[in-house]
């Protein structure tokens, strides 16, 4: 009920909303005299947010049956927005990042997860960054070593979560799992009551961010703001204590060799010889923290569901993981060899992406104005691609609803349809992480529990991401030795 007032709260405050209105209606002026793309903006101030949020998969599909396959305008987060569709439209935009497009977060995500003197280009993932990304963190050789340390704590979690004959609610235990993980590897953070304080008010940030930016007690958005600003105080905390200890540890010593990513993070220069300012660090530990939490934990429950209504795709899992299970000694932990051996298992992960993608898309801001599929796109409007416009597009995947992890063998599918972390230079770096994390997990619960579904038809709603409305509950039964 609270998060459906964020988005009918502005239709209350109506002196702003005939404000706003009039000056929608006179900047528009320009645009009215250019071929722009057939669709709707909705309502003043509130676009077509809500009608978005019921159900994003459905709200393009419609879209792109009554207005165009290939393009479509329409009014989300506050901004005029044109919607590219199709494996052609992800093509289009993926090609033209730093060219047509640039960077662009919506307001509401740049003061939830920004420091608000922080420009939007500072945001970005700089070269300094990206360098302790690729090479540090997400590089093959950083990946190997993560395996297994993302092995050891899928034990742990395993052990105190996931008891023989007892339900577990998979989206809250796949979130702290991920978190706990995250924490671990960037930040080299294991105290649990440190860990719970980042974590609470992540649910918070995550379901607000996105909703009208209506900064009003009650509003989700309200509970987004107060929830960035409890993360911020914490990471700030552990940027300088981590900051203080690394230059204690280092004096006279040079700066010799320094850990995780926070720790890179915090010793990295600029091409001036400057490090980074605790502020900045911060913005992009937040950023690296929400990434691998929503998106992963949502991925993770998709996976869990189909394999507890899918026996026979179950089955198939079961023997390959079972398989390497029995070729491990005793308390012998995953590695990377054996993660190249889930084939199968990563085929079944790829086409529950496919049914359900964790992220509902991305955002873009027109840099020059262009022209696509014979219509105008304005300089200073917004783009969005999202998945739902090829995953479940018959033109892309014959029979679409029916799960079949086949479509991911040989050559796999026709390139731009498949789409799940997105394309061109700003795909999620984390992709290779988020592999190894969900397989991981995977091979822990399989090798142990055959799934039972308690609520055979949970629905589905969303907010950042698919979220079955009571956690998917599923009944654990450990396996007859």
């Amino acid at each position: 009920m609270e998060a459906i007032v964020s988005y009918f709260l502005p239709l209350f405050l109506l002196p702003l909303s005939l404000y706003l209105f009039s000056i929608i209606l006179h900047g528009n002026a320009s645009d009215d005299r250019k071929n722009l793309p057939p669709g709707s903006r909705g309502w003043p101030v509130l676009g077509e947010n809500l009608k978005f949020s019921r159900s994003p998969e459905k709200f393009v599909a419609e879209r792109m049956w009554k207005h165009s396959p290939e393009i479509f305008q329409t009014s989300l987060v506050g901004a005029k927005m044109a919607t590219f569709c199709g494996a052609k439209g992800n093509k289009f935009l993926f090609s033209n990042e730093n060219k047509l497009l640039s960077f662009w977060f919506p307001q509401s995500m740049r003061r939830v997860l920004s420091f608000p003197h922080i420009a939007e280009s500072n945001m970005k993932v700089g070269p300094a960054t990206k360098s302790i990304l690729h090479h540090d963190l997400l590089s093959p050789g950083a990946l190997k070593k993560h395996v297994p340390a993302m092995d050891a704590l899928a034990r742990e979690h395993m052990a105190r979560h996931w008891r023989p004959g007892s339900v577990a609610r998979v989206l809250p235990l796949a979130k702290k799992y991920t978190f706990e993980l995250a924490c671990e590897l960037v930040l080299s953070e294991v105290d649990p009551r440190r860990v719970k304080r980042l974590s609470d008010p992540f649910t918070a940030v995550t379901e607000g961010m996105l909703s009208v930016p209506v900064d009003f007690p009650g509003t989700a958005y309200r509970r987004a703001i107060r929830g960035g600003e409890a993360m911020r105080e914490e990471v700030m905390r552990i940027v300088r204590e981590r900051r203080e200890e690394l230059e204690g540890r280092n004096e006279g010593e040079g700066e010799g060799e320094t850990g995780d990513f926070l720790s890179k993070m915090v010793m990295a220069r600029d091409e001036d010889g400057q490090f980074m300012g605790e502020k900045e660090i911060c913005t992009q530990v937040i950023g690296m923290l929400v990434a691998s939490y929503d998106t992963t934990s949502s991925a993770l429950t998709s996976v869990m569901n189909n394999l507890a209504q899918l026996p026979h795709v179950y089955n198939e899992v079961l023997k390959e993981q079972m398989e390497i299970a029995e070729s491990k000694g005793p308390g012998e932990l995953l590695t990377w060899d054996d993660i190249e051996k889930m084939k199968y298992s990563w085929n079944v992960v790829r086409e529950s992406l496919r049914l359900t993608p964790p992220s509902l898309g991305s955002f873009r801001e027109v840099a020059t104005e262009f022209t696509y599929a014979g219509f105008t796109i304005p300089k200073g409007w917004k783009t969005f691609w999202t998945a739902y416009s090829t995953h479940k597009n018959p033109n892309c995947f014959p029979d679409p609803e029916r799960f079949d992890p086949s479509r991911f063998e040989g050559s796999g599918p026709a390139p731009y349809t498949f789409v799940p972390f997105g394309g061109g230079p700003r795909m999620c770096p984390g992709k290779e992480y988020a592999r190894l994390e969900l397989l991981v997990m995977m091979h822990n619960v399989v090798t142990r529990f055959r799934l039972e579904k308690t609520i055979p038809n949970e629905k589905i709603v969303y907010h950042a991401t698919p979220t079955p409305v009571y956690g998917l509950p599923l009944r654990l039964h450990p396996h007859q030795k």
